[in-house]
């Protein structure tokens, strides 16, 4: 069986670095928001460029707070994308506010060029999607969000250490958010979440907003929820950081190998000029794509389909958000996700490519 992902940690010198974080935390007892929560955050907000970090306990709730953070609400819309994860239109909704979808290009992202013809006055955000590790075309967007002076957040998921030029995902909009789940690229041993930001009184904000809307611990100024960072996470999220390149340098290695023995005969994957991609996922777009999986099942290599259903075709959401998105509804039928744990050995790598071209050869 070669499986699209692996979470077990195999590393000895990484598992005992974890083993070691997780015994000064139980040492000093500081279970929630304790010292290495702040580490976390200076870190964050280091690695992104930016001013400020807050941890949260899930990406889901760094994509909910951020907007609460700019009073969005009932009556208002933001703008995304419909291929995405069902947390991006649930943080949306969970406002009270409407999401808004706007297709996406052959990259996968959002397109920039049909933005502008989906704002209206109830318009107030564009909540981008970095999709499968490489950035959108984000200076775009964000040029369009000034133009018409609406915020903008970066749903960075699947994108953290994706960067445009030098400026990495989370540092071009108002705000940027982070999933540190077990399936992302800086993987925690649970549920976690990040903001960034450069504004303090939007970190002031979230700030207290992660802790039921209170302020010093103690008075609640906006009703919200508990979406404090346990500590625990936050200082096992730091041992994984410091494996972060060597990470995403495997991931790019694998990106490469795929594109050299699959290039013509599925859709590979590319990275634009100028981007630095971090191949979260390793997505092909491929012609027969449920016959494929199931070829490729049978003969012990698991893969993934990211995301199945377009988010307007949930059963939540279906018929209630009317949209014109031909180019997700098309590509949605044809992504594959094939494994790009770090892990794989080029053995399993030359085999998952083998069977691709043994069935398409067919």
């Amino acid at each position: 069986m070669i499986p699209y992902r692996d979470l077990s940690v195999q590393d000895p010198q990484m598992k005992a670095a974890l083993l070691a974080a997780v015994d000064r935390v139980l040492s000093h007892g500081r279970l929630i928001l304790g010292p290495e929560v702040q580490q976390f955050e200076e870190a964050m907000a280091s690695a992104c460029q930016s001013r400020y970090a807050v941890g949260v306990n899930s990406g889901t709730d760094a994509l909910f707070l951020a907007l609460r953070a700019l009073d969005i609400g009932p009556g208002d819309g933001v703008i995304t994308t419909p291929l995405s994860w069902i947390a991006t239109g649930n943080a949306i909704t969970m406002t009270g506010a409407k999401p808004v979808f706007v297709d996406v290009g052959r990259d996968l992202n959002i397109n920039p060029d049909l933005i502008e013809a989906a704002i209206t006055p109830a318009v107030k955000a564009i909540m981008p999607v970095h999709f499968t590790g490489q950035l959108c075309r984000i200076t775009e967007i964000v040029e369009i969000a000034q133009r018409h002076g609406l915020a903008v957040i970066e749903d960075g998921a699947q994108a953290f250490g994706a960067r445009y030029g030098e400026k990495p995902a989370g540092s071009f909009g108002t705000l940027g958010c982070f999933s540190m789940n077990p399936m992302k690229m800086l993987a925690g041993y649970g549920e976690a979440g990040v903001v960034v930001m450069n504004d303090p009184l939007l970190r002031d904000k979230i700030d207290s907003l992660r802790y039921a809307g209170t302020i010093n611990k103690e008075d609640c100024h906006r009703p919200s929820l508990n979406g404090r960072l346990d500590t625990l996470q936050a200082a096992m999220i730091m041992v994984a950081l410091a494996y972060l390149p060597e990470k995403i340098a495997r991931r790019r290695e694998i990106s490469r190998f795929y594109a050299e023995r699959l290039s013509g005969i599925v859709g590979c994957p590319g990275e634009n000029p100028g981007y630095f991609h971090t191949y979260y996922s390793y997505t092909i777009l491929c012609e027969r794509r449920d016959e494929l999986q199931a070829f490729l099942a049978v003969r012990g290599v698991e893969t993934k389909i990211q995301h199945p259903i377009l988010l307007p075709y949930h059963t939540a959401y279906k018929g209630s958000h009317p949209c014109s998105i031909p180019v997700a509804e098309q590509l949605v039928t044809q992504i594959l996700c094939l494994p790009n744990q770090e892990n794989l050995s080029w053995e399993a790598l030359q085999t998952i490519t083998d069977l691709v071209v043994e069935f398409y050869s067919s």
